[in-house]
């Protein structure tokens, strides 16, 4: 079988199908860096449409149940979301009310609506506005707001942070606490709903995150994790999360119930798969290099069981077949890892830095973007399996929800 590229105008950001034997929507930079561009491109890596928008910053966007894409208008501050069909048509435009000098951080679609995170828009858009704190906010399909919460990090410290001055003699001393400005939502996972939690992680300039566990139904604060260096993020089952912290010294990864409550903890960090019998997956990402990572089974007693090695950092967050078989891009290879904890290499490709997650289309396809670069490649994998992470909603469809629980009327 053969294998097809699809070169974008710029670096890729996400990627994303209605259905297995579906288009592929990529959302992308344009080769003028002030565009966001959203294409459409066939599994023989053929572009069936193009269109762009003006703006830039880390673009998001997500597909429906019915196979539409919605994205985050990079225009008016990120205040519109616009629904796509697959011919590249706008079929609905919704602009949800906000604060002037807020920007959307990222969102995920809901079976009647949306839930959204706000953020401090950058200083280029913000104009006179004052800077806005974080919030997360739930809206109909129509953009009435339900519920608003407001987001407050509190002072922030970490053991493994450090400051250095004339005061104490340019020696390492663990950082006192600050009050931090700038508030963003975290780099990885930053938005997950399940059952009837929304788990939504900000942190900010230092890579310090937290996590606010809050009532889909009210918006109301469950829990909120203390603070520590950001990480990988997972959909565990209903109303559960797996919160991973890496750096400063950190590298573990816990499980949270729908109270907030740290059930298991693990001396683990990476990017998580998830069985719809719960067992948890990682391959192990650790910036301490070089550093003696693997692709791990994560137990129930907390203790993570022994893989084949993974060398190097970089790592396109995996996906599982229904045969119980794993696949990742890791140190330029795409590499299948079987039940029994065997690697098995498929393809080379080299590359480093930005990467999309990996999807399993139709008859085994894999699909992910290095840079600018969409790779399509054959495999002998099965089906993508159902389960927690990542399910159809958060592989296929970007879409990070699970099971998702009835709400208030929207009415």
């Amino acid at each position: 079988m053969t294998a097809f590229l699809a070169t974008m105008p710029g670096q890729v950001w996400h990627l994303a199908a209605g259905d297995p034997a579906g288009p592929l929507f990529v959302t992308s930079y344009g080769s003028d860096p002030l565009k966001t561009v959203l294409s459409a491109v066939d599994q023989r890596g053929g572009v069936l449409w193009r269109r762009d928008f003006p703006g830039t910053g880390r673009p998001w966007s997500r597909v429906s149940s019915r196979g539409t894409v919605w994205i985050a208008r990079p225009e008016a501050a990120w205040h519109v979301l616009e629904e796509i069909d697959a011919e590249g048509r706008t079929l609905n435009t919704v602009a949800p009310p906000c604060q002037p000098g807020e920007d959307i951080g990222t969102f995920v679609l809901l079976p009647d609506g949306f839930c959204i995170t706000w953020t401090a828009a950058p200083p280029r858009l913000r104009g006179p506005a004052p800077l806005r704190e974080p919030r997360v906010a739930r809206y109909s399909s129509a953009g009435r707001q339900l519920w608003s919460t407001p987001i407050r990090l509190g002072d922030l410290s970490y053991p493994g942070v450090v400051e250095l001055s004339e005061e104490n003699g340019w020696t390492p001393q663990a950082k006192r606490p600050w009050t931090p400005r700038g508030v963003r939502s975290a780099y990885h996972e930053p938005l997950l709903v399940s059952g009837d939690r929304v788990a939504a992680s900000f942190q900010d300039s230092s890579g310090l995150a937290r996590t606010f566990l809050l009532d889909l139904d009210t918006g109301h604060t469950v829990a909120v994790t203390a603070p520590a260096p950001g990480g990988h993020k997972a959909i565990a089952g209903d109303g559960a999360f797996l919160i991973g912290a890496q750096g400063y010294g950190a590298f573990e990864t816990a499980l949270l119930n729908r109270d907030g409550t740290t059930t298991t903890r693990w001396p683990s960090h990476g990017a998580l798969t998830v069985t719809t019998d719960g067992t948890i997956r990682t391959a192990e990402m650790d910036n301490r290099q070089p550093s003696p990572t693997q692709f791990r089974h994560l137990s129930p007693g907390g203790e993570p069981g022994e893989g084949p090695h993974l060398p190097g950092y970089y790592t396109a967050p995996p996906a599982t077949d229904t045969h119980g078989t794993t696949v990742l891009w890791r140190n330029g290879n795409l590499t299948a890892i079987d039940p029994d904890m065997t690697p098995h290499h498929l393809h080379t490709l080299p590359g480093t830095g930005i990467t999309t997650r990996t999807l399993i289309l139709e008859s085994g396809l894999v699909a992910l973007a290095l840079d600018h670069d969409l790779h399509l490649l054959p495999t002998p994998l099965g089906p993508l399996a159902t389960g927690p992470w990542p399910c159809t909603d958060h592989n296929l469809n970007g879409n990070p929800t699970h099971q998702q629980a009835a709400g208030p009327p929207t009415r």
